[in-house]
């Protein structure tokens, strides 16, 4: 059973799609299955809950899609991080670490 619920993964998607295409261009599949094997299996998202995702993130200006179309393949849209999606992945990535050092302080505190 896994432990993550619905609603935790759906709070991350966004800061773990941005952080993905941080180092290159991707496309959804491809995206959908490194978040699957980087958390070893630990977090899943079904392609119709990633792509809506994809979507909010170009709209908001953070992602760029470009449809590209290679022999024997099928076309496909690739996303890479605009500037306006850098800033809000770093600005994302500090709240995380904060976020995670104020819960473990909660979890791991004394009573003192």
């Amino acid at each position: 059973m896994n432990p993550f619920t619905a609603e935790l993964k759906k709070g991350s998607l966004e800061m773990l799609i941005l952080a993905l295409v941080e180092a290159r261009s991707r496309h959804g599949y491809e995206i959908g299955k490194l978040i699957e094997t980087r958390s070893g299996g630990r977090l899943t998202f079904a392609l119709p809950t990633l792509y809506p995702g994809l979507l909010r993130l170009e709209a908001r200006g953070w992602l760029k899609g470009r449809w590209v179309e290679r022999p024997g393949e099928r076309t496909r849209c690739f996303y890479r991080l605009t500037p306006k999606g850098q800033r809000v992945l770093e600005a994302q990535r500090e709240t995380w670490k904060q976020y995670v050092s104020a819960v473990d302080d909660v979890m791991s505190g004394s009573d003192a």
